[in-house]
């Protein structure tokens, strides 16, 4: 199971649709396309821990950091991975919905975050604030249908990002979480069967303040280390 999770991870830019959104569609193609996020974090992040590890180890991470400075990159998260997503306010009468999305994107034992988180939960699972993405439902759906999204994995996940650092967070039970802060440039997600569009953000979009959640509610937390 784990290493079917994992998998979903690696980013497969075929799979993304070619008529989407404009603005998406550009910042798509400016960015790089990653291989796997797992293997990203780890060489951006350049732990360096353990018995058999290159002495070159944190020079070719900081080389590794450098590189991806201000560089755009994209992955999309396959709907097996993407337990980020929940469901957030349905209105029956419109079809208009929200879909919440917890910014906290695993990989191996570290993660993609947006921003760097500063608190963690009981757990010692990093708190972070909501994104919201809004869509209205076909015609003839009902708050059946919508939540059967998260309940069967249908939703898909196409993301712009830009790695913006390193971030340590000791754990209330011992050990710690890392991970890579980053801007989530944008979010396009769409129904993983047919690839229709069900909901896109972007950082430049207002928003209100929204409530931190513990990553654990959504995305698998990293390791203890």
């Amino acid at each position: 199971m784990r290493r079917l999770f994992l998998a979903t991870l690696l980013l497969l830019p075929t799979l993304a649709l070619a008529d989407v959104d404009a603005r998406f569609a550009q910042l798509r193609d400016q960015a790089e396309a990653l291989g796997s996020l797992s293997s990203f974090l780890d060489k951006y992040i350049g732990e360096c821990a353990g018995l058999f590890v290159s002495p070159s180890c944190r020079s070719d991470a900081e080389a590794f950091r450098a590189k991806y400075g201000g560089r755009k990159l994209y992955m999309i998260v396959g709907e097996e991975a993407a337990t980020m997503l929940t469901p957030g306010p349905y209105q029956p009468g419109s079809g208009n919905y929200t879909i919440q999305v917890i910014p906290y994107f695993p990989g191996e034992g570290y993660a993609l975050t947006q921003g760097t988180p500063t608190q963690t939960d009981s757990a010692g699972n990093p708190l972070l604030p909501l994104i919201r993405i809004t869509g209205t439902t076909p015609e003839g759906w009902a708050a059946t249908d919508f939540l059967r999204l998260f309940s069967a994995r249908q939703i898909r996940a196409q993301i712009v990002f830009t790695p913006q650092g390193v971030w340590t967070l000791p754990r209330k039970q011992g050990g710690k979480a890392q991970g890579v802060a980053a801007r989530i440039e944008a979010i396009l997600l769409t129904h993983a069967r047919t690839g229709n569009p069900l909901g896109l953000w972007f950082a430049e979009q207002p928003t209100t303040a929204a409530p931190k959640e513990p990553a654990a509610k959504g995305g698998k937390k990293g390791k203890k280390k």
